[in-house]
């Protein structure tokens, strides 16, 4: 029961970790931010790529060992709908993180980016885009949970 209840926890904590990591970038993204709001973007893109991964680890302990089985799973179409969402999320977030990689030398010499107008909408619109995605999984999760009670 304990493994069980933990590995939930450490799920939809990893969910508002993200959730809470991309309100931080997509709040301190602009074309001249201050070192402050760099490390802001920074840090919040480390937490939500540490999250994303507790997500993904969780969640494969839930489906392997501590859910309602993998038949459950693998033969419910809005799990795969779930799956689907959580890798367009992931594929969304590459750009995004690049780009913050790119910014650590800088960082660490004392200089923050200075980003074009450009840059900016298509980062500002990629992050908008996985919180749009992260609202969409609870929805999923709450339905895929339900649909036995469906038949």
């Amino acid at each position: 029961m304990w493994q069980s209840s933990i590995t939930a926890y450490l799920h939809y904590l990893g969910f508002m970790l993200s959730f809470a990591a991309l309100t931080v970038e997509v709040f301190n993204l602009k074309t001249e931010m201050t070192l402050n709001e760099t490390k802001k973007v920074i840090f919040a893109d480390l937490t939500y790529g540490l999250a994303a991964i507790a997500i993904l680890v969780t969640g494969i302990l839930r489906v392997l060992y501590f859910g309602k089985g993998t038949d459950y799973y693998l033969y419910n179409p809005f799990f795969h709908a779930k799956m689907g969402v959580f890798i367009l999320l992931s594929l969304l977030s590459l750009y995004p993180t690049y780009t913050f990689l790119t910014w650590i030398k800088d960082f660490r010499n004392g200089k923050p980016p200075t980003l074009e107008v450009a840059k900016i909408n298509r980062l500002s619109w990629l992050i908008k885009g996985e919180l749009v995605a992260f609202i969409l999984l609870p929805l999923l999760a709450a339905i895929m949970a339900r649909m036995n009670s469906w038949s």
